[in-house]
């Protein structure tokens, strides 16, 4: 793929940290003019001056995408530098707070949802259009194993990658006939915040390469959905864990055991 990335017009959401980070920096280095979004200002400008400073292309698109008029200026800022969207990386999304289904409220549940599922369709439905005008490009959602399994105390962030996964397919045939391929990404357990060495012990010892995912592990695999390389796929979700969910053990992934469940006696209290 040497190359295939030159001059190509790349939007990184969630671009601040971790994976969404990992994915800008490479494709900057493969010649890619990259926007670098990530709701966090002094992120957004850590990034772009590290591409920068690197000798790549980037300017900076702070917005939060779960605001459509937000996405918008951002979309508009991108085609004022460069005319067009190539690549649409969605990336950006919450995790936490990590709350039981019991102690989860209304405003939880929206904010993630809003953010990590609307989000992708916001931004997508404003990179579809740049896209379609031109005839081709490749948006590449965020998933998660949680969408498919589940984790403990995850409710809304697995239902929102449930989602992410449905949209990913819808997209796929709706978009098809514009030259638009819409495929997703399943991290693993990747190390985003720097695990200690107890804790990397922890999470690798059932995973069947032997260690939690590093960001740079998925950067790889969304240069290659972007590129001509995989100019027949779409609507498909690619597995990046290690061999994590091919096993009949998995890796040690809840971070909330039993244990620390609200007991009846809270549960009913807060009624």
């Amino acid at each position: 793929m040497a190359g295939s990335h030159e001059g190509q017009v790349v939007v990184v959401t969630g671009a601040g940290k971790g994976i969404g980070r990992a994915i800008a920096e490479r494709f900057a280095g493969a010649g890619a003019h990259v926007a670098v979004n990530d709701v966090d200002r002094d992120r957004v400008a850590e990034v772009v001056s590290g591409i920068t400073a690197a000798g790549g292309t980037a300017i900076g698109t702070p917005a939060d995408v779960s605001d459509s008029s937000q996405v918008g200026a951002m979309f508009d800022a991108v085609v004022e530098a460069w005319g067009t969207v190539d690549v649409l990386v969605n990336n950006a999304g919450m995790v936490s707070p990590m709350l039981h289904f019991f102690e989860a409220d209304e405003a939880w549940w929206r904010r993630i949802i809003d953010v990590n599922l609307t989000g992708h369709f916001l931004c997508s439905h404003r990179a579809a259009r740049i896209m379609a005008a031109a005839g081709h490009g490749v948006i590449i959602n965020m998933s998660s194993g949680g969408a498919t399994r589940a984790h403990r105390a995850f409710t809304a962030y697995d239902a929102s990658k449930g989602g992410i996964e449905a949209l990913t397919r819808a997209m796929a045939l709706d978009l098809g006939p514009y030259g638009i391929r819409v495929c997703a990404l399943m991290p693993g357990s990747i190390d985003t915040e720097g695990m200690d060495e107890t804790a990397r012990l922890l999470r690798g010892e059932n995973i069947p390469m032997g260690r939690p995912g590093e960001p740079d592990d998925m950067a790889g695999p969304a240069l290659f959905l972007a590129s001509d390389d995989a100019r027949y796929i779409t609507g498909d979700v690619i597995k990046v864990d290690g061999g994590m969910l091919s096993q009949q053990r998995s890796a040690t992934v809840d971070i909330m055991p039993p244990r620390d469940f609200p007991t009846l006696e809270q549960v009913l209290g807060d009624d």
